[in-house]
Order: structure tokens, then C-alpha cells, then sequence
């Protein structure tokens, strides 16, 4: 897969939309790794305009999740000068972006303010594409969503991945192009649509480990006993139980590849941080090839100081088994103009 690169683009004195993950609370990391992708636009002097989404608005404006606050952040990253403008598309938007000087960021409002984003309303596309010369897509964490945003602009504008991006298909090819197996998935969290993933999971990986919530959702079901194997959860259900933790180091200690998506437990509560801490410490000292994904995922890490020790740590969870699944994303499909 050959993505357009940023690095083959003239950007010098253009307008250009750079399409973020601001989905974030209190925890930066997204953030900063788009850090060589402002760097670069900024050093090119082009006129950066960047957009993104928090929460879910469903197109109302709620001040609660508004981006406001993230211009003086972003301008900590890139140790430039952000401004915020307090809307999205239209006339005034508009005039404001066309006086960009070079070198100067635009921080627009929360895209989903607008119902035309999730929509993916062709009008939005085009008043969206109105106030830029050039797309990067530097969110993959959302580029699973057939977004106007990730899906529509693309279509409008010459464009292309941010080197984050790029960075992100590069190391979850070498899960899927020809890995040292065995390859196992260590899957837990909360959240139903993991389910199908696992499923869809193992014609991939030669074994499957599942934790957290997710073996209560599964019931008495086992859709591969072979290739899965169901945690059992203490009385809680907050943790996995000492037995569990055992039976998955035994599969972490054979793997070639690891791929982390979610967590155990309840890990930020001290007493059922153990099945989460245990098995991710497993995993690193592992000579496995070692990815990880997701929030809660990579909050964990962090915690546990062990950032260092994976050879690389995706942005987004869902957009990770995603396209682990599919072997390609809407965002993705949209920048090879598929």
C-alpha cells in the first residue's frame, strides 16, 4: 500500500486542513504525535488550518465540548501561536482562514457540531474543502468513520497521510504481512463491538486471549476453542482471576507477534490492577514483535512506565483491529481515491 505522501506535496504558503484526533481529555499523547506533522507544515510556512471532533454532540453546540481549550495545548506542541475560531463552515469562517499569514494555525470548533460531519453530507464536504487548498489526514484514530471529514474532503482536495499515519500502516502491516507466529491478540475491555472483532480476528492470529468484560458477553460461546481462550473473572468481575493470568503468560512467552487491545481489568483501581499489570509485563519482556492499541490500552502503558518497551503503540483501538480485520480503513481508501 502506497499512501500519498506529505513530503511529495508543495504546502509552501497553501491552506492547509490538517484533519486531528482532539478527542482528548486530560491525557495529550494524540496530541503531540502529530507534533512532525505541524513541524513540518510550519517550517514550509503554509497557512494550517486544523479540524477535529470531541465527544459525540450529534450536531448540537455544547460549550462542555467545545475545542476552545485545546488551541493553547496544540500551541504548546508545535511552540507556535494557535488561534481558535468559533465555528466550523460559512462566510466568516471562510474570510478567516483566506487571511491566514504563512506559518499561522487556525483551530476550528468541534466538527460534530455540525450534523453534515457524521452525515457525511456532500454540502459540508464541499464548505469544509472551501476554506483549503490542500488535505492531510493525520487522525487515523477515526479514519474507521465514513466521515465527511476523513471520507468527503479527500474527494475535493489534493491531499495526503501525515507522517504519523504513515507511521501507523507501516508497523500494523508487519502484523499482517507475513508475522512471526505465532501471532496472539490479547483483547479485554468493555466493549461489545470487540466481539465480532475476535471473531473476525482469528483467521489472523494463532491464538486469542480475552479479557476484561468481554468473556461475560460471550456467555457460554466460544467461537474457535482451538484459537480462543476465555479468561475467567474474579467474583467482581473487575479483574481476571491468578489462573488466567498464568494461562496467558504461557501463550505471551510462544509468541512471535502481540497485538494488546484493551486491557484486563479495572487497572487504575489498585486492587485489580494485577491480571492487567502481570500480563502486560509478560508481554514486554517477551522477544515478540509487540503493538498495542486503543484509550485505556495505551493509558495503562503509561502508567506502568513501559511506553518504551513496545515497538509501537497505535492511536486508535477500534481503527487498529479494523484495519488489522480489513487490511485497509475508509480514511484510508478515501487518500488512495478507492
Amino acid at each position: 500500500m502506497e499512501l500519498p505522501k506529505l513530503s511529495d506535496l508543495d504546502v509552501s504558503g497553501k491552506r492547509v486542513i490538517v484533519r486531528m484526533d482532539l478527542d482528548v481529555d486530560d491525557d495529550y499523547t494524540r496530541l503531540e504525535f502529530a507534533e512532525e506533522t505541524l513541524d513540518y507544515l510550519v517550517k514550509k510556512m503554509a497557512r494550517l488550518i486544523i479540524i477535529g471532533h470531541k465527544g459525540r454532540p450529534e450536531g448540537e453546540k455544547l460549550p462542555e465540548l467545545s475545542l476552545a481549550s485545546l488551541a493553547d495545548v496544540l500551541g504548546g506542541v508545535v511552540g507556535e501561536k494557535v488561534n481558535f475560531f468559533h465555528d466550523t463552515v460559512g462566510y466568516e469562517v471562510e474570510k478567516r482562514a483566506k487571511m491566514l499569514g504563512e506559518g499561522e494555525i487556525l483551530l476550528l470548533e468541534n466538527l460534530r457540531f455540525e450534523a453534515g460531519e457524521e452525515k457525511n453530507d456532500d454540502a459540508f464536504s464541499k464548505n469544509l474543502a472551501s476554506i483549503g487548498e490542500i488535505y492531510i489526514n493525520e487522525a487515523f484514530a477515526v479514519s474507521h468513520r465514513e466521515h465527511a471529514s476523513i471520507v468527503g474532503l479527500p474527494k475535493l482536495l489534493p491531499h495526503a497521510s501525515g507522517f504519523r499515519f504513515e507511521k501507523e500502516v507501516e508497523n500494523l502491516n508487519k502484523v499482517l504481512e507475513n508475522p512471526k507466529r505465532p501471532v496472539v491478540l490479547v483483547i479485554g475491555g468493555i466493549k461489545e463491538d470487540k466481539v465480532e472483532y475476535i471473531k473476525s480476528f482469528i483467521k489472523i492470529a494463532d491464538k486469542i486471549l480475552v479479557g476484561g468484560r468481554l468473556p461475560i458477553l460471550f456467555g457460554e460461546e466460544n467461537p474457535d476453542p482451538s484459537k480462543v481462550i476465555m479468561g475467567q473473572l474474579i467474583p467482581d468481575k473487575e479483574d481476571i482471576t491468578i489462573h488466567t493470568i498464568e494461562r496467558f503468560k504461557e501463550e505471551i512467552a510462544k509468541a512471535g507477534t502481540i497485538v494488546v487491545a484493551g486491557v484486563q481489568g479495572k487497572y487504575e483501581d489498585e486492587g485489580h490492577r494485577q491480571g492487567t499489570l502481570e500480563v502486560f509485563n509478560a508481554i514486554v519482556v517477551s522477544s515478540a514483535f509487540k503493538v498495542a492499541g486503543g484509550g485505556d490500552a495505551e493509558a495503562a502503558i503509561t502508567e506502568f512506565g513501559l511506553n518504551d518497551k513496545f515497538d509501537w503503540i497505535s492511536v486508535g483501538g477500534g481503527a487498529m483491529l479494523e484495519y488489522l480485520v480489513q487490511g485497509t480503513l475508509p480514511g484510508i481508501d478515501a487518500l488512495l481515491n478507492r
